[in-house]
């Protein structure tokens, strides 16, 4: 499994590129921020012909290069419905605190390009792209439309999950921007806490983890675990 990340130049959001090796088909991750001509030397220097953009939630620091890499590539854009919206006009839900601050950012000439191919993702559905098989959580809270993509690993690694901001070491994203709900992101939790222990947890920014660590690191995951039952499940 081939795995690696370009951060974006803002806010440090890492957009993954992910393919079962060199020279394959591979699907492309949060393309944030200025990560667009990085991203295509990145996936030429391993041979990989990209063939989606997946978006693991409609904040801007996630969605930024989207149009631009599903251009560059003629690739669809997947998202949940619920955060569309986002796609269509990213700035309000960026809410009162965010939004001035990227607008600044971009500065006054910036115009926002939506992509033009867009799919939606389901929760409880598979995706099978790039020749790979990825399982798709709807899990709300920092996000209306927040999901996380489920991935087999190889003999090293038993499995990903791409979780987007839900889930940080040692924290969660945040969950008062437009949309986000503290209860909702404690629920999608408690179905995180399901995965295996060994479960990679990768992150969109800062470190990654495991869901075995964050068991008993992060007080939000104890906090779901204490506030409802775990759906069954193993725990490696």
């Amino acid at each position: 499994m081939l795995i690696r990340t370009v951060v974006a130049d803002a806010w440090g959001t890492k957009c993954y590129y992910v393919a079962r090796g060199p020279g394959d088909e591979c699907v492309v991750v949060d393309p944030g921020m200025g990560v667009t001509d990085r991203l295509r030397k990145a996936v030429e220097a391993h041979g990989l012909r990209p063939r989606a953009v997946l978006l693991t939630h409609g904040h801007l620091d996630h969605t930024h290069s989207a149009a631009a890499v599903s251009s560059a590539f003629g690739i669809p854009v997947y998202l949940h419905p619920a955060d569309h919206g986002m796609l269509v006009d990213p700035i309000p839900g960026l809410g009162d605190e965010f939004g001035p601050r990227f607008e600044r950012l971009l500065g006054p000439r910036w115009r926002w390009q939506e992509p033009t191919d867009v799919r939606p993702l389901e929760g409880g559905s598979v995706l099978e792209l790039a020749g790979l098989r990825l399982g798709v959580d709807h899990t709300p809270g920092h996000t209306p439309g927040s999901v996380m993509f489920n991935l087999s690993g190889d003999a090293s690694i038993r499995s990903y999950c791409l979780v987007g901001d839900v889930v940080y070491a040692g924290s969660i994203g945040r969950t008062d921007m437009p949309g986000g709900s503290r209860a909702q992101t404690l629920a999608s939790l408690r179905g995180l806490l399901a995965k295996p222990n060994d479960t990679v947890l990768l992150t969109g920014h800062e470190e990654d983890s495991t869901v075995g660590v964050e068991r008993t690191a992060n007080p939000f995951m104890r906090q779901a675990a204490a506030s409802g039952p775990v759906a069954s499940g193993p725990v490696g």
